[in-house]
């Protein structure tokens, strides 16, 4: 009953109130502004979409972790960054249009993606006779999930802006609630196992988060791109939906054990971010 309960009930609508709220957040121009700072996007897009998957990658082998777990790390890579990248990338001087331009264009593009990363991951880690393939009416299942509430949010922005101003506080709030209430069940659910899996996939998962803002923010300054946009891009990267990920373990695929690396990122990863936003500020870097 429980179970059914978080994968039929409370995903699906936590993962619609976030993504709604960061409809809210977005117009049309956030989507028109990769035409203003094309090379930041591309190389936003680079890092999150096609470094970070095969870093994971390696992480995933070189640890040895099981089928399930090495899945569900390559599902958390292929997941989004999360609308909280924004804040985090306004208390640390990011460049937040950056941001939300990278957010936008990132969750539309992850529906595809997340596909063929997950589906290559499974063939990787998997015996052939345990991997379920992510399937054409999965993939509209999790495009109708994501981008049906964007599209809300978005209206509402664009036909009611006073109306979105006051709607998005409360909005922002039930998502942290909702993300909060879904990483407590998911630990109740496996909890069995959860403190194994944790001294398991604990430091893969840290080291992921780690890589993935060290990545997001010296590369973009290898190409010499302003500290305030390599910011907002090592925050992006760094902040994963987390909800997205555990959506996908538990709805779309049915294997919970999946979710736990996108669990434990999702408790670690607002404090290394602080950390990180931190340490890109300290006087005596440039």
């Amino acid at each position: 009953m429980q179970a059914n309960f978080l994968s039929v009930v409370l995903l699906p609508l936590a993962l619609a109130v976030i993504m709604m709220g960061l409809g809210l957040s977005l117009k049309i121009d956030d989507f028109k502004r990769v035409l203003v700072f094309p090379k930041a996007v591309l190389i936003g897009l680079l890092c999150q979409m096609i470094l970070l998957p095969i870093i994971c990658y390696f992480i995933a082998s070189g640890f040895g972790l099981s089928p399930e777990l090495a899945v569900g790390l390559m599902l958390l890579s292929a997941s989004p960054g999360g609308p909280t990248a924004n804040l985090y990338s306004h208390i640390a001087k990011g460049d937040v249009a950056l941001n939300v331009t990278l957010t936008a264009i990132n969750s539309l593009i992850s529906v595809f993606s997340i596909t063929f990363i997950v589906n290559f991951a499974m063939a990787s880690f998997m015996q052939s006779d345990q991997a379920i393939p992510l399937q054409f009416k999965k993939v509209v299942e999790v495009c109708l999930v994501v981008l049906g509430p964007v599209s809300i949010g978005m209206m509402i922005r664009a036909y009611a802006s006073n109306f979105a101003e006051k709607l998005s506080k409360p909005v922002k709030i039930a998502s942290a609630s909702f993300l909060a209430l879904v990483i407590i069940l998911t630990i109740y659910k496996e909890k069995s196992h959860i403190i194994q899996d944790f001294q398991v996939v604990g430091f893969p998962t840290l080291l992921l988060n780690v890589l993935s803002m060290s990545i997001g923010y010296y590369v973009p300054r290898l190409f010499n791109l302003a500290k305030s946009q390599a910011i907002a891009i090592g925050m992006e990267i760094g902040i994963h939906n987390g909800t997205l990920a555990i959506f996908i373990a538990l709805s779309v695929i049915g294997n919970s054990a999946m979710s736990i690396p996108a669990v434990i990122y999702s408790l670690i990863m607002f404090f290394t971010a602080a950390i990180f936003g931190y340490l890109v500020n300290m006087k005596n870097q440039n």
